[in-house]
């Protein structure tokens, strides 16, 4: 599952807010240099207009923005300060996505030991599953119930509105240790547990 944030058609430059607001006040030509520029590499994305919020720049635009449209904007936004404000990001909003490792054994017969946090996370460095994501927190572990031997690894990730990054690990299946775990979709808190009394 993944939260709604700010809309993907906006584009985030973080930027002093002394400066945005100084940005802002020529707004009308910025938009028109911006259109231009878009124009320049056949891109069909518009700014349609620019607000300051606390993270700095926010450019709404008629379309989500692709790689090179960042680039542009940030190219735009960044000529018109000094070096000492540089602009060195332009981003689309983020949210958050919520997944759950399932299949794993809390205790291992095979080592006599628990599943360990640490191994979780070095699986999660390392496995090319997991590349290009970036956890929103740390990873936690949470027996399935009192009585089974299973665990549920619950994960949080940024993600892009749509949950790309969630649909490229979702249903896959990757080794921790021995054992063979597999990506699923996750509730906003999976790890309230559920009452199975009723």
């Amino acid at each position: 599952m993944t939260t709604k944030g700010p809309s993907r058609k906006q584009v985030i430059i973080p930027i002093n807010n002394n400066i945005a607001k100084e940005f802002i006040k020529d707004s009308s030509s910025h938009i028109v240099n911006i259109n231009q520029a878009f124009k320049a590499i056949k891109s069909s994305t518009i700014a349609n207009f620019i607000q300051v919020e606390d993270k700095g720049i926010v450019i709404t635009t008629n379309n989500v923005s692709s790689d090179s449209d960042l680039q542009k904007i940030k190219k735009y936004v960044s000529s018109l300060f000094s070096n000492a404000n540089k602009v060195s990001l332009a981003w689309l909003p983020q949210s958050k996505s919520y997944l759950k490792i399932v299949d794993i054994p809390f205790n291992s017969e095979k080592t006599n030991s628990c599943i360990l946090l640490d191994k979780i996370e070095n699986v999660l460095k390392n496995n090319h599953l997991f590349n290009n994501i970036v956890l929103a927190s740390k990873p936690h572990v949470i027996k399935v119930s009192p009585k089974s031997n299973m665990t549920i690894v619950c994960i949080n990730i940024w993600d892009t509105q749509n949950g790309s990054n969630t649909k490229k690990v979702i249903n896959c299946w990757f080794n921790i240790s021995s054992y063979i775990a597999i990506v699923c979709g996750a509730n906003m808190n999976p790890e309230v547990p559920q009452c199975k009394n009723c």
